[in-house]
This record gives structure tokens, C-alpha cells and sequence, in this order.
């Protein structure tokens, strides 16, 4: 794992000596990332919509035939939320918030469910195909509170405190549906603040990213490796992606 850090950190001084970007450029990236991670992160959770329908809906604001309606609501507010994320990740200083959470959660799910949008659930709720039992809705505040403050006193490298919390937020399982959705925009929202690239997990991986936040879940030996080194495999390919719409050559391997 320190060798794919050590890789990562090299990919992002070597980026970071290209910068900065032209306004041009950065608003181009951000809209680029803005098709992408929307896509990939409501196909991992069943959406319909695929790479193309997502960018027409969100670009040109037209809605695909015989597309489940709510396909398109989680796609607009999915977008609706990432623009949110980048514009909380950009602030000086930077710190999480309890408020950011919920507000990342209630503009991906306003047009699904209003009244849950940005708000901790009040029921049980279960996770289909894994053992993993989600706290009770009576201790989430309190388990929101305490996963906050640790946040913003990790000392970790940024993509592990990034995975750390995106993985917790599922732990804890704050919403009754768009817990996922949210997790990612987290740990994305950290990563940019440390100036990574937005992680996006491509639905081809959904079964490998399943089965690692299976084993981080787990009740005997619990491990976050398999999690940790997907997150790490899936910056590794953002940087990569970053440096051929730059036209940049990537950094010499270090012998």
C-alpha cells in the first residue's frame, strides 16, 4: 500500500509542477469529472442511464424514452450535488462539517424524496446481500457527531483518510437510501481539498467494490486493505486520465 501512495504523491507533485490550469481549463475538468462521476456512481447503485444519456441529460437538459423517471432525478441531482462538493472542497479552510454532509445528501435526493432529503433516517434499515447490521436510527446523530470530529483530526494521507471516511459513512448508514451516493461525494470532497483527483469507481469494478467493503464490514478480522488499495487503484487511473486530456507525460517510474 506505502508503494502505491509513494506513486500517487509522485503523479500528483508531477501534475501540481504543470499547474496552474487556465479558469478555461478548470471549468472544462470540472465538467468533464461531472459526466463521469455521476454516471459511474448512480450505475454502481442500479441506474439505467448510461455515459452518454447521463451527459445529454446534464449538458443539454434532455430526458432519455422509456427511462425511469427517477433515473434522471438521481442523475441532475447527482451533478447538482458534485458542483456543491467542488465548491465546499475549494473553501480556506477547509474542514468537514455535519452541514456539508447533510447538504451533499439533500441535493442528490431532493427531487427523489423531499421530506428525506438531508435528514438522518428514523428507521432501521438493512443492506441486501451482506450481513452487516447498520446501527440503530436512535444512535446516528451521536455516531455522525463523533465520525465528524474524527475526521478533522486524522492525521493520515489524504486517500486514506478519503477511503476511511467514505467507508465509515457506510458504516453507519446515516440515510434511509442514498448512503453510497453521499460516501463517494465525501470521500471525493477530500480528496480535492488536498488537491487529488476525483476517484470514480467504474460500474465494471461494482462486484470488487462490494466484496471489499464486505471485508472491511466483517465481524471477524475486519480489514480495510482490499477497500484502501481499490480507492488507491482508482486514483492511480484518474491521474493517468488527468495527464492525457493535458497531453502530459506521465512521471518517469522511479527505479
Amino acid at each position: 500500500m506505502q508503494a502505491m501512495l509513494d506513486r500517487i504523491d509522485r503523479t500528483k507533485a508531477w501534475i501540481d509542477s504543470r499547474r496552474p490550469l487556465a479558469p478555461g481549463e478548470v471549468k472544462e475538468l470540472d465538467a468533464y469529472f461531472r459526466v463521469g462521476t455521476t454516471y459511474s456512481s448512480n450505475a454502481l447503485e442500479g441506474n439505467t442511464l448510461t455515459l452518454s444519456e447521463t451527459k445529454v441529460l446534464l449538458e443539454d437538459g434532455l430526458t432519455v424514452g422509456g427511462k425511469p423517471l427517477r433515473d434522471c432525478y438521481e442523475a441532475v441531482g447527482h451533478a447538482k450535488a458534485y458542483d456543491f462538493m467542488l465548491e465546499a472542497a475549494r473553501r480556506d479552510p477547509f474542514r468537514v462539517s455535519e452541514e456539508t454532509i447533510l447538504r451533499l445528501h439533500k441535493l442528490f435526493y431532493q427531487d427523489i424524496d423531499a421530506e428525506k432529503a438531508g435528514v438522518y433516517r428514523d428507521i432501521q434499515v438493512f443492506i441486501s446481500g451482506t450481513d452487516y447490521l447498520p446501527p440503530k436510527p436512535e444512535d446516528v446523530p451521536a455516531m455522525m457527531a463523533e465520525f465528524i470530529a474524527s475526521l478533522n483530526e486524522q492525521t493520515l494521507h489524504p486517500l486514506q483518510l478519503a477511503a476511511f471516511a467514505h467507508r465509515r459513512l457506510v458504516d453507519i448508514h446515516p440515510f434511509t437510501d442514498g448512503n453510497g451516493r453521499t460516501a463517494r461525494l465525501l470521500m471525493n470532497l477530500i480528496l480535492v481539498s488536498h488537491g487529488y483527483q476525483i476517484v470514480s469507481i467504474p460500474p465494471i469494478r461494482r462486484q470488487k467494490y462490494i466484496d471489499a467493503l464486505k471485508a472491511a464490514q466483517r465481524d471477524k478480522n475486519p480489514s480495510d486493505r482490499a477497500f484502501l488499495r481499490l480507492i488507491a487503484e482508482c486514483e492511480i487511473e484518474a491521474q493517468k486520465d488527468y495527464c492525457r486530456l493535458f497531453r502530459i507525460e506521465e512521471p518517469p517510474t522511479e527505479k
